[in-house]
């Protein structure tokens, strides 16, 4: 029988993530979407605390800062003001605000969470979006967003494979002083940034994916990868798995990629863990046909004990919501 598809050899085996890890999720929408879903089965994560970054050198500088917890103040010359609004050069412009004090308010609110959470961490999931990079001129930083400023304003270079290897080593090794033994899964995002051109965006993939076999060259314990590119451009090589504009994955995609992950690093246990977390979501999600009936007020009951059953054997997991809900349909 023909084949259909090209499968991707996927790292089964090379580490288990547990619900016990701490983890912190940073890079393009990959991340993104990888940290809902662990975020949905009750995962101990932390996702992109600068927001949504794009190309490594902005990754490496905010992953640095977090694990340093160097905060933001009024001379802070990544802050600055462009119609009306206050932007942060490093983060992207979900963190913009009205007022440079409420900026600045907002950034270090986030930057308290996050450093904590770093110190903690003992795995990474770091997506590459793109191997390209914009410098403003005026200060020669590399920029996270551009903010919609003018173009004339910055430099745009794509960065070197040694340059990239070298800036995310220097992270890694910044973590490894906390926990030698914490993990970096690397992940090159399958989003063609097709305002490079078709050409240049491979360039930049090929960039990031040698920049990422440089890292595991050099830090064998440490540093892993997980195909999420060549899954979606290889095994899902068709238009039905893009969203709308061609360019994004689309959710059947998403879940794919998932389901990858999981065979990649969840076990058996896990897996069934899992699935117990996802019936109590769905569970909790449930709109009833009568919310006054006698068999809806059974049917909460029975969730409450469900879910007090899987606290009891994971106390690590936290349901304080879905029994806050359960207990105000009870109550009402």
């Amino acid at each position: 029988m023909p084949r259909f598809m090209t499968p991707t050899e996927l790292p089964a085996g090379t580490l288990e993530i547990t619900h016990k890890n701490r983890i912190m999720l940073a890079g393009s929408c990959f991340a993104s979407n990888i940290g809902v879903k662990l975020a949905e089965r009750k995962f101990d994560i932390e996702t992109n605390p600068f927001g949504t970054l794009y190309n490594p050198l902005s990754l490496a500088m905010m992953l640095k800062r977090v694990e340093q917890g160097r905060m933001f103040d009024r001379s802070s010359a990544e802050l600055l003001e462009h119609n009306g609004l206050w932007h942060s050069m490093l983060h992207h412009s979900d963190f913009s605000c009205s007022t440079k004090e409420q900026l600045i308010e907002t950034l270090n609110r986030r930057m308290q969470e996050s450093h904590i959470r770093a110190k903690s961490c003992d795995t990474a999931i770091v997506t590459f979006g793109t191997a390209y990079a914009y410098t403003l001129k005026s200060s020669g930083t590399v920029v996270g967003n551009c903010h919609k400023l003018p173009g004339s304003m910055f430099t745009r270079r794509l960065l070197s494979i040694e340059e990239i290897a070298d800036t995310m080593s220097d992270v890694i090794d910044t973590y490894r002083r906390n926990n030698s033994g914490i993990r970096f899964i690397f992940t090159v995002s399958p989003i063609r940034h097709l305002r490079d051109g078709a050409h240049d965006n491979q360039k930049s993939k090929a960039t990031l994916l040698l920049a990422i076999d440089r890292l595991i060259e050099r830090y064998p314990a440490n540093a892993f990868y997980f195909p999420a590119y060549e899954i979606v451009l290889d095994e899902l090589r068709d238009y039905r798995f893009y969203a709308d504009d061609m360019v994004h994955p689309s959710q059947a995609a998403i879940e794919y990629i998932w389901e990858c992950f999981g065979k990649c690093y969840f076990s058996d246990s896990t897996q069934k863990l899992n699935e117990s977390i996802e019936s109590i979501i769905k569970d909790c999600n449930h709109r009833p046909f009568n919310a006054e009936s006698e068999g809806y007020r059974s049917f909460l009951s029975n969730l409450l004990q469900k879910i007090e059953a899987i606290e009891e054997k994971y106390p690590y997991l936290g349901f304080e919501n879905e029994k806050t809900r359960c207990n105000t349909l009870l109550n009402r």
